[in-house]
């Protein structure tokens, strides 16, 4: 036997790997349920709380934010401190955050909890997949585990939507928090148990002043590209947004000039790394944006209870947790650049799908979703594991981090663009088709959004009410065929894109000097689990 292969024989994972990385699917899945947990709770939120539309929007889009902001300090922080030490730090966040969450008395407050959610999943996210990481040095195995990983993390989001629509058929809306309370509980007592402590063991010191400089590089893009694409364009946003770019600048000379930096210069080096953060931001931000318009679909336009609209929400689903673990198999046999630009295609075929809705398409609602999904999580599955296989093992927080910062930017800058351009033709449909006699603060909740239509239509006598519905639900159709246009269109480019970064980087591996002589995986300090 060679020694690579024998090397090759030592670094398969085995049972006790496996049964560890089932115990880091539950953070995985609790924190991408949390993304979608509040789509079916709004209305209950808004009765009981009266959220303003801005503030409606930032109970939802707080969470992304918070996570997108910090997750590059705790990737980082995890490399040093350890990525299982930093997994339970933040599943005692995350319980603690959701009892506030579960119990905020006025708006202002569960924005807080939600952003205080953020905080928690920001050091689960990273931990997790570096962990997944460091457990399989096998290539064909971490293959297979980040498939199930992606599948399992879109399965989150909507087995979010049914967990809420399950807790909601039964208790107050506050109950879609507390589930995670348990569930984190578990985690603390099985993770010591189960899961092997990695960590860098040569960090350097940790970067304190880049902490603040990666949320002011981040935040204030993300904030004024929503505000900009809901509300037009205002010089206070062109402010905010130059603001930001401004303080990315000085945050990556700073990384590009220090030997301890928060993002190591050695995870650049690697093939197929900076690639992979690209496509997987533009994977996430079409996946976001389509469901941002889908689950509303199903309970405003379709008239759906929250528990029926939660279970049809499932059914794509099923397809897209097949999706991800195939992408792995078919990307052995056939050119991963072919495959992950066709991903991008069949998602694209997905958004076009749902041109054809109108006010009563329920199951071309499902199959444009499926489709979406199904070309969404191979790009999400193939493109994870390139760039993770192309870091450092003893980087690999960093790392993960890094993917996970642009996939919920992209999440989050999919909701407020295409939910913003969707939002904009609503507006535009309501004023020149809304029925005369309307009083003007009726017209103006009409306006605001379809959940503020519906409203003012039960409040209005007989035809009235039905003539105001009607014109808002084919108000929002077509705002979502609108958004929907532009989804499609993104994606097509995106698997141009696909095909030329990823062609670049074949070739610079294909002109690229062997290694002199094999050398061993870059140590990582392990310590073991107990």
């Amino acid at each position: 036997m060679t020694n690579s292969t024998a090397r090759s024989a030592d670094s398969r994972a085995g049972r006790k790997e496996w049964t560890a990385f089932v115990v880091l699917l539950l953070p995985l899945l609790l924190v991408s349920m949390d993304v979608s947990v509040l789509y079916f709770a709004i209305p209950a939120i808004s009765r009981e709380l009266d959220p303003s539309s801005t503030q409606q929007l930032w109970i939802f889009d707080i969470y992304a934010f918070a996570l997108a902001g910090l997750l590059i300090t705790m990737g980082s922080l995890g490399d040093r401190i350890g990525r299982r030490r930093l997994l339970l730090m933040g599943a005692t966040a995350f319980g603690m955050a959701s009892i506030g969450a579960a119990y905020a008395q006025s708006a202002e407050m569960l924005i807080a909890a939600r952003a205080l959610l953020g905080v928690g999943g920001a050091t689960l996210m990273p931990s997790t997949l570096a962990l997944v990481r460091s457990m399989f040095q096998d290539d064909k195995q971490r293959g297979q585990a980040i498939g199930i990983w992606s599948g399992a993390m879109a399965g989150g989001v909507a087995l979010g939507s049914v967990m809420s629509g399950l807790m909601l058929g039964h208790f107050w809306w506050g109950s879609v928090f507390l589930v995670n309370v348990p569930a984190m509980l578990l985690l603390l007592v099985l993770v010591p148990v189960l899961v092997p402590e990695f960590k860098d063991p040569s960090p350097g010191r940790f970067d304190l002043l880049s902490v603040p400089l990666s949320m002011g590089a981040v935040l204030p893009v993300v904030y004024g590209l929503k505000e900009i694409a809901a509300e037009g364009y205002s010089p206070a946003m062109a402010l905010c947004i130059t603001s930001g770019l401004a303080v990315g600048f000085v945050f990556v000379r700073r990384q590009r000039g220090r030997a301890d930096a928060m993002i190591s210069r050695e995870l650049f080096t690697g093939r197929g790394f900076g690639s992979g953060i690209v496509l997987n931001t533009v994977a996430m931000f079409a996946m976001m944006g389509s469901a941002y318009f889908t689950t509303q679909y199903l309970q405003s336009v379709l008239g759906m209870g929250s528990m029926e609209a939660a279970l049809w929400s499932l059914a794509p689903s099923l397809a897209v947790g097949v999706a991800a673990p195939t992408a792995g198999v078919v990307a052995q046999r056939v050119s991963r650049d072919y495959v992950i630009a066709a991903g991008f295609l069949v998602a694209a075929a997905g958004f076009a799908i749902l041109l054809l809705a109108s006010t009563d398409s329920l199951w071309i609602l499902l199959a444009g979703a499926a489709v979406i999904g199904c070309g969404i999580v191979t790009v999400m599955a193939l493109v994870s594991d390139m760039a993770l296989g192309a870091a450092p093992a003893e980087k690999a927080g960093s790392a993960a981090s890094l993917l996970e910062t642009g996939q919920e930017f992209g999440g989050a800058l999919g909701m407020a663009l295409l939910g913003s351009l969707g939002t904009a033709v609503y507006r535009d449909d309501i004023a020149d088709f809304a029925p005369a006699g309307l009083p003007a603060d009726a017209l103006d909740t009409v306006r605001e959004t379809l959940g503020g239509a519906t409203v003012v239509a039960g409040q209005l006598p007989g035809k009235s009410g039905e003539a105001v519905l009607e014109v808002a639900r084919e108000a929002f159709v077509h705002g979502m065929q609108i958004a929907a246009a532009g989804g499609a269109v993104v994606l097509v480019a995106a698997a141009v894109l696909a095909a030329v970064l990823l062609r670049t980087t074949a070739c610079c591996q294909a002109v690229a000097p062997a290694p002199q002589q094999a050398t061993d995986e870059p140590v990582t300090e392990v310590l073991p689990a107990g």
